[in-house]
């Protein structure tokens, strides 16, 4: 028996457009669960068997009805011990690891195996001498019905985003130059998992990486340097190997994809970014996507805790996670206003309280005193309930008026002296809130936090010791040319070009219409809409892909195939996050997962994956969806981990520290 490659046909804009995250549902459901119910497995009733990684991988794109439909009856984990079930098959599906094959061998060997039937599939490759060991006991070999390589190891967080679940890459990659035997360990598995992706979408990429910057000849280039390259050569083995071993693979290029790591842009990790998804998780302390609230009691008891999550199946959820905060609480208050007007019973509660203008806490309360709508109510219940709340927020740590301080950092409107105005009139800001504010001042001043004078500027935030090593760790990170700190260092204080103010970003808010606090954009922005014009330095950003006339041609330029000029729906409504009051929608549709998409994206060009090593934000998602509208082209991001600031600062914290965990460090 040798491996099978499982085979699916989702190439990239076919008949029937699926985005990551549909493709990776129906081939778990379809390809592999579906699968087991063929051939000679008679067993209506079967059990899933996962380990620790598979178990999140599905859990990330299929709930738990969706695996019974497929005939699951009991889902284990392969490192419990489990009750024996003779007369039912059973369904694996584990990572390739030697730990693994021992313990299905143990299940299935023996005069007594625990399952009647073994239908096994691998999220990643298998290593040839693994399946020589399975095959070599002649007592399990009869007793597999299936042994495929799925090639399905990411956790899909979005329609277009996904992680590799590398939580600690930015310590193992860029902690240690000493010892990088975790780093080459780390990047291994991230290029597998990466490669998957392109399996799973029948995609072959142009892979280009973020090239080392060497000072001369004479600089020696550190592994923190190529980290980029080093992955990028990873994953293009593995494509290569795909090439040749699954059925359908492109053997022509079909998309983009670049790899660059977070010391591109460090400013993006820490600034507050004042769209509703990205507020929700900075300031509402979710776990994950879970968010935990009181609703009233429906026996008059005290309020109940109930569990939400804000999801894709939340359809005021998909339509407001990229809006502005100001913007999603207005649309929020007129869904309420709305709702009100075209229900009589809603405006007779509406009468007995007056005329006067009701504010939309008020409207909450009045809708859920009728209990023939609460469930037309509850989700845009709870969405007030979460804008109110993250609204308090900022109106209780006065978060504008700091904010305001980071957009004019980043766009070169203030520096040195507005920061220490602020920190000195405004002592009672959080701890976290101002260190966030010296990381930002950091990356654009890095020099000012030499020596005394960082010191100086820590005692002034009046932050700790911990905190000085997140600031320390970010411009370690951001690599300070020698060279740099010599031309700084030979100045004295008082010279001309430590007066004058840098930006770190463009001004591009002329380019439409924004909320105020809106102008801050990730550099990725800027690097994908010049992936997608062809625009991008050949010198800084190399392609792996042998020069060929369509490399050089027509490719990098836009899609191979024709993009017509049709008018689709997508392009019309064009996601643009943050329009003032009186525009269009923000090109969402509020169907939790864009059913519609199928018309819309086989209009669009060719895909664009760009995947940050060390961590992804928010923003460089919600620019994901964004650009996707404006350059009519599908862009799926992809990264280690998907971090809010907390986690990021956390993690910078541990690149210098002694083998703490996650949980010891807090903020």
């Amino acid at each position: 028996m040798s491996v099978s490659d499982s085979d699916s046909s989702s190439s990239s804009y076919g008949a029937d457009y699926k985005s990551l995250k549909q493709v990776s549902r129906e081939r778990l459901l379809h390809e592999m669960l579906r699968s087991a119910k063929t051939g000679d497995s008679k067993s209506t009733w079967k059990v899933l068997i996962m380990d620790k990684l598979t178990v999140k991988i599905m859990s990330h794109s299929c709930k738990m009805a969706d695996i019974t439909d497929e005939g699951v009856s009991l889902v284990e984990d392969i490192y419990k011990r489990r009750q024996p079930l003779p007369a039912m098959d059973a369904i694996y599906f584990i990572q390739p690891t030697r730990e693994n094959i021992i313990m299905f061998l143990s299940d299935m060997s023996g005069r007594k195996p625990l399952y009647r039937k073994a239908f096994v599939f691998f999220s990643s490759p298998i290593a040839r001498e693994l399946v020589m060991e399975i095959k070599k006991d002649a007592q399990v070999l009869p007793r597999i019905g299936a042994l495929r390589e799925m090639n399905l190891e990411y956790f899909t967080i979005d329609t277009q985003g996904f992680i590799t679940n590398n939580e600690r890459a930015l310590e193992e990659l860029f902690g240690d130059e000493e010892n990088n035997r975790k780093a080459v360990a780390c990047l291994n598995v991230m290029a597998t998992r990466i490669a998957t992706v392109f399996a799973s979408l029948r995609e072959f990429p142009f892979v280009r990486f973020r090239a080392a910057k060497s000072l001369d000849a004479t600089t020696m280039t550190t592994f923190h340097d190529l980290i980029p390259t080093k992955l990028a050569a990873g994953v293009w083995d593995c494509l290569m190997k795909y090439k040749k071993t699954i059925p359908n693979f492109p053997q022509t290029e079909t998309c983009e994809l670049l790899i660059i790591d977070r010391t591109i842009d460090q400013i993006a990790p820490v600034i507050h970014e004042w769209t509703y998804d990205a507020m929700c998780h900075d300031l509402l302390n979710m776990e994950g996507n879970k968010f935990v609230h009181e609703v009233p009691s429906k026996t008059g008891g005290p309020p109940e805790r109930k569990e939400v999550l804000l999801e894709d199946h939340d359809p005021i959820w998909v339509e407001l996670r990229h809006a502005h905060i100001a913007d999603a609480s207005e649309r929020l208050h007129e869904k309420m206003t709305s709702f009100i007007s075209k229900n009589k019973a809603a405006q007779i509660q509406h009468g007995s309280r007056g005329s006067g203008e009701m504010s939309t806490r008020d409207l909450q309360k009045m809708v859920q005193a009728l209990p023939q709508y609460s469930e037309q109510i509850d989700k845009l219940s709870l969405h007030v309930e979460i804008a109110g709340k993250i609204n308090r927020i900022i109106r209780e740590s006065g978060l504008r008026e700091l904010g305001q301080l980071e957009q004019d950092l980043v766009f070169g409107d203030a520096g040195m002296k507005e920061v220490i105005k602020f920190l000195t009139s405004n002592e009672d800001t959080t701890r976290e809130n101002k260190l966030r504010l010296l990381m930002i001042l950091a990356s654009i001043y890095p020099e000012k936090f030499e020596g005394e004078k960082g010191l100086n500027l820590i005692k002034v935030a009046k932050l700790t010791d911990d905190d000085a090593i997140a600031i320390n760790n970010l411009r370690m990170l951001e690599g300070e040319p020698e060279t740099k700190k010599t031309l700084m260092s030979s100045f004295p204080l008082n010279f001309d070009m430590h007066k004058k103010k840098r930006a770190a970003r463009k001004d591009r808010s002329g380019e439409e219409e924004t909320w105020q606090l809106s102008r801050f954009y990730p550099i990725v922005e800027e690097l994908i809409e010049k992936v997608s014009k062809n625009e991008l330095s050949k010198l800084d950003y190399p392609c792996l892909n042998d020069p060929s006339p369509t490399f050089h041609g027509t490719s990098l330029a836009g899609p191979i195939t024709h993009n017509p000029p049709a008018h689709s729906m997508r392009s019309r409504r064009t996601p643009t996050w943050a329009k003032p009051r009186g525009s269009d929608d923000d090109g969402y549709s509020s169907d939790p997962v864009l059913r519609h998409a199928s018309s819309d994206f086989k209009k669009m060009g060719q895909r664009i994956f760009i995947f940050i090593v060390g961590g992804a934000t928010r923003s460089e998602l919600r620019t994901c969806h964004k650009l996707t509208g404006k350059l009519r082209r599908e862009v799926i991001l992809g990264s280690s981990s998907i971090d809010d600031p907390a986690q990021y600062i956390t993690k910078l914290k541990m690149l210098t520290a002694q083998e703490p965990s996650l949980d010891d460090l807090h903020i």
